[in-house]
């Protein structure tokens, strides 16, 4: 099994995601997992059980409970698989920054233009009220 087969599954993708907060029982894990796909206690052991065994979390006993944690070993293998394709979509990225910071400074100059014109129009009336 290759790292994207164990993270082509929703379920494996949502616990890796729990774990990411940091430490937690695999019961804790089991109850968000049953509630948001409806998959059985066993089913999520299952899927805790391939996580552990290809390396993306670890497991500890703490008394009665199991304790996962992720690894981050697989993971950084995963990074670096994708290091080719990153090109893709950082300079998409970049782009997108670049025109957000168009668009901001597009904005202030407008309110700033505004508000000198608003500061010209106040002018010319009292200038106008003292003439009359």
């Amino acid at each position: 099994m290759h790292a994207f087969d164990v993270l082509g599954d929703p379920v494996r993708r949502r616990i890796l995601e729990l774990l990411a907060d940091g430490e937690q029982a695999a019961g804790a894990v089991s109850e968000v997992i049953r509630a948001e796909f409806g998959i059985s206690p066993p089913a999520v052991s299952q899927h805790l059980r391939v996580l552990r065994e290809w390396g993306f979390v670890t497991v500890r006993p703490d008394g009665t409970r199991r304790l996962y944690a992720v690894e981050a070993a697989p993971l950084q293998e995963v990074d670096i698989w994708l290091e080719r394709f990153r090109q893709f979509w950082s300079q998409r990225l970049d782009a997108l920054t670049t025109e957000l910071a168009r668009g901001r400074r597009h904005q202030r100059d407008n309110r700033g233009f505004a508000a000198g014109t608003s500061d010209r129009r106040q002018e010319a009336e009292s200038v106008s009220e003292e003439e009359s």
